[in-house]
Order: C-alpha cells, then sequence, then structure tokens
C-alpha cells in the first residue's frame, strides 16, 4: 500500500554556512492512512520543523516529501497553499482565533477559500461546532469561551471541510487537565473515524495515548516505535 506520506533524507538548514543550524537532519519516514502518531521532543528537537514540512507550511533545504504519491517538496506557494486547504485541517496550541468573529465565523473562515456559499459553510461550520460540543456557543467570541472551548472552536475549525489529515501542534499545550482530556478524547474519536492525526508534543502523556510514537533529537529521528500497552479505546464522533 502507497503511504499516505514519504519522507526521504529530509534536511532543513537555516543560515547557510559557518553559523547554520540543521533543524532537520536526514529524516526519513512514512505514515500511513489512518494511523494515529505522536511526533515527540524536545524545545529545539526540530518538531516543530517537521511539522511545518508535513504542513507544507514550508519547504526543505533537499530531501524528498511525497503526500498521497506526489512529491510536495518543491511546490510553489500557491500549490502548497491549495493542499493545505484540501488535504490537512490544523490545530494549533495558540488556537488562532480572529477575535472579532464568533466560534461559527472562526470555522467558516477556511471555507471561505474553498469556494463554498454562504449557507453551505454555514450549515457546515455549525455541523462542526455541534460535534465537538459547542452547540450553545456557536454566537460567542474567543474572548466569551474558555481555553478548552476556545481550541474545541479550533478543532471544529480543522475538521469542517473533512480533511484526510489533522496535523494538531501541541493542542493542549494551553489547557488544564480537563480540556486536556476533552481535546485528547475529541482527537481519538476522529481516529476511530478514519482520519489521519499527528500530535506534536513535547509531552510524554499525551504521546503515550497514540498508536504510534516519532522521537525527535537535534533534527534525526532517535526512535520509531508502537505504543503496545496502549488501551485501544475506540471512540464515536
Amino acid at each position: 500500500m502507497e503511504p499516505l506520506i514519504k519522507v526521504e533524507d529530509l534536511h532543513k538548514i537555516y543560515n547557510p554556512g559557518e553559523n547554520e543550524v540543521r533543524a532537520l537532519d536526514g529524516i526519513s519516514l512514512e505514515i500511513q492512512k489512518g494511523e494515529f502518531v505522536a511526533i515527540i521532543g524536545h524545545s529545539g528537537s526540530g518538531k516543530s520543523t517537521l511539522m511545518n514540512m508535513l504542513g507544507c507550511l514550508d519547504i526543505p533545504t533537499s530531501g524528498n516529501y511525497f503526500l498521497n504519491g506526489k512529491d510536495v517538496s518543491r511546490l510553489s506557494d500557491n500549490a502548497l497553499s491549495e493542499i493545505r486547504n484540501k488535504e490537512i485541517g490544523f490545530i494549533f496550541q495558540g488556537f488562532n482565533l480572529v477575535a472579532n468573529l464568533d466560534a461559527v465565523g472562526n470555522v467558516e473562515l477556511p471555507l471561505i477559500y474553498r469556494g463554498l456559499g454562504k449557507q453551505k459553510r454555514r450549515r457546515i461550520a455549525v455541523q462542526a461546532l455541534k460535534k465537538v460540543g459547542l452547540g450553545t456557543r456557536m454566537k460567542h467570541k474567543p474572548n466569551e469561551l474558555s481555553g478548552g472551548q476556545q481550541q474545541r472552536v479550533a478543532v471544529a475549525r480543522a475538521i469542517a471541510a473533512q480533511p484526510p489529515i489533522i496535523l494538531a501542534d501541541e493542542p493542549t499545550g494551553n489547557l488544564d487537565s480537563k480540556s486536556t482530556k476533552e481535546i485528547m478524547n475529541i482527537l481519538k474519536a476522529l481516529h476511530t473515524g478514519g482520519r489521519t492525526v499527528i500530535i506534536i508534543t513535547h509531552d510524554d502523556e499525551i504521546a503515550s495515548q497514540v498508536h504510534r510514537v516519532i522521537r525527535i533529537i537535534d533534527g534525526r529521528i532517535e526512535d520509531d516505535y508502537l505504543n503496545e500497552e496502549r488501551e485501544d479505546t475506540h471512540y464515536v464522533f
């Protein structure tokens, strides 16, 4: 089976020359469709740079990145933007919500760039917010929501267009334990429903809840293993 994601000898070098920084130093990996993966590492390990590559937010200095069999490592900004919009749902630690838009407006925003009409994108946004348990908070703006609720809006925004890949960058980093559990349960449910979910984290507790862990140190893969002891609970989403 062709892997959903295939990375070959990926390098990312900043400030080439005497003071160069090798953020990625020869990364190779494959991720199959439907996997639930954590990419874990400390600050400066290269995990965020790898996330930018996998999310088509940046291109490597050298190496190849195949997404659905297509080499996307040298595409133009416009082509990468189109891939991001159709293939990948992003969830960020800082929520990245627009302050003057309510929850529905925030979820609708990426749907505008897909060219959907107003009624259709409103219907999709409402459905997504109901899925994450915010059916009664749709008209609230970010400053009227708790951190956990804001992150659920961000999740709804990521899943509204039903992208095959969910890429979550430290999705629980700013949340309390209760909200962390809620967000992780949503991510588990997305995986159960067939999505490929990739979490970028520094937290071993978060990593212990996924099927596969890829540990990054100094821009290289130190370890890549399956969580054999993980309790395989099925969530409905």
